[in-house]
């Protein structure tokens, strides 16, 4: 005798007999309950679900759920992606407008601030073991590396989007990407996304090939939003909640108290090659502030890992347990997800319990980070929207990290671009914010009352970027 068949393929029997118009396909669906569909997804699900209460704390077992309009959305959302893993095709936006179609994709590496200025030249090392070799990004440096996409529709709209990479990701964009994009419906976005990433298999997926693709992704967005006249965020399903705690990455502490800032990050760019006076310097800080925070504050540090070892790892952080750790960033090389996995289990919440495992930044598409997922190698996921592969991808991570009853707070989740999935991802608790900015910053960066990002009330990402602004910060070498 055959074994029954589970839910999820009674789910894709149906879906199939959907696509394929048949519609008494309903009948195979009688029976279930919402429990038994509790598999259906991306990742694990969360212990609570498990709960004869669902997490609402309204319905008992067995018994229908009512979801709110986030959740429903957010679940419709994960059925439509499953139905076209079995060949339904993925119309988000379009059926607004079939008319609109994309007459023109350009991208620009641009110039941030005064950080950008000298990272394009060669540096000067004093030998094979100086330790800043360990360190040095090359030409292509987190500021000046940032690429904004500008992709214009025959009916007027223009969509901005930033990305990373420099003038590589700008070249990817040119000479591939555009001709994938020309003469499409831009309101098709998660369609084009599968086919732009599917097409960039044979050599990308990651690095470079996902920041253009973030870049375009993102202007996708921008166009969608001003197209149904509402900001990204109420694209992705709205949200119970119009602004977010922010934690300041840098800065001066007491200015930032002043302002209304209770939390804070501090950078420590040291590893297992960092001399021990400059470790000791760098822990003494983190320390400092700590008194200067408070004990009402949470405190955070970023390692900005290339080579992080555990061996060392370990070590580093128990002298910083008297600082009492939200999370530590990037201890490890991003690479290193077995490494991350033990860390989470000797210092973070598997084991001594005083702090959590952050990581993410530099991690790419849904698929990374279902590897970080189910090899628990992070309780803080932390996708940078720009460099992930963009909204899109953002929007499906985020699935999967609540799925898997994990925190994930986005990389510069307080800028335009990470804001979105922030806003709408219940299980973020806090957006990256920087204290200064510039004039091409400011015009991508959402506003800050008294220690909180504000949700954007504009169309799209709601920047007031403009192709005039763009060219003006363009980088040249």
């Amino acid at each position: 005798m055959p074994p029954a068949p589970s839910c999820r393929d009674v789910v894709l029997t149906h879906l199939r007999a959907l696509v394929h118009g048949d519609r008494s396909a309903k009948s195979s669906m009688r029976g279930y309950r919402h429990r038994d569909f509790r598999s259906i997804g991306w990742g694990s699900v969360p212990a609570a679900s498990a709960d004869p209460v669902s997490q609402e704390g309204k319905t008992m077992r067995g018994k229908l759920i009512q979801p709110d309009r986030r959740r429903f959305l957010r679940d419709l959302g994960g059925l439509a992606a499953l139905a076209a893993t079995v060949g339904a095709p993925r119309k988000l936006l379009a059926t607004q407008s079939p008319q609109l179609r994309i007459d023109a994709v350009d991208a620009y590496p641009i110039y941030i601030n005064q950080r950008s200025e000298g990272l394009l030249d060669a540096p000067t090392f004093s030998g094979d073991d100086d330790p800043r070799r360990w360190r040095w990004g090359g030409p292509f440096e987190q500021l000046p590396s940032a690429i904004i996409a500008i992709v214009k529709t025959d009916q007027g709209i223009t969509g901005f989007g930033m990305g990373a990479g420099g003038s590589a990701a700008v070249e990817i964009i040119d000479g591939h990407l555009k001709h994938l994009l020309m003469g499409t419906n831009p309101l098709n976005v998660e369609q084009l996304w599968d086919q732009m990433y599917t097409s960039g298999v044979l050599y990308g997926r990651r690095g470079l090939f996902a920041m253009a693709l973030s870049a375009v992704d993102n202007a996708l967005w921008d166009i969608a939003g001003k197209h149904a006249d509402q900001p990204v965020h109420e694209l992705l399903g709205g949200a119970s909640r119009d602004r977010i705690p922010i934690y300041q990455t840098g800065g001066d502490v007491a200015r930032g108290k002043a302002a209304g800032v209770r939390h804070f990050k501090r950078g420590l760019p040291v590893g297992p090659h960092t001399p021990p006076a400059e470790l000791d310097r760098a822990i003494d800080s983190v320390l400092e502030a700590r008194d200067a925070i408070g004990p009402e504050g949470n405190l955070m540090t970023d390692c900005v890992s290339r080579n992080g070892t555990v061996e060392w790892a370990v070590p580093f952080a128990e002298r910083l347990r008297p600082a009492k750790l939200y999370f530590m960033e990037e201890l490890l090389s991003p690479d290193n997800v077995f490494g991350y996995a033990e860390l989470v289990q000797r210092i973070g919440g598997g084991g001594a319990r005083w702090t959590k495992i952050a990581c993410g930044e530099h991690e790419y598409t849904e698929h990374g980070f279902d590897v970080l997922v189910r090899l628990n190698s992070a309780e803080v996921l932390q996708p940078d929207i720009t460099w992930c592969g963009g909204t899109t991808a953002g929007r499906r991570i985020a699935r999967l990290v609540e799925d898997a009853g994990l925190e994930i707070i986005p990389h510069r989740g307080g800028s335009s671009w990470g804001f979105p999935i922030a806003l709408t991802s219940p299980s973020c608790t806090m957006a990256e914010s920087f204290p200064a900015g510039s004039t091409i910053l400011d015009a991508m960066s959402n506003k800050v009352e008294n220690g909180e990002v504000v949700a954007p009330s504009g169309a799209g990402f709601g920047t007031t970027l403009t192709e005039e602004l763009v060219l003006e910060h363009r980088l040249t070498a």
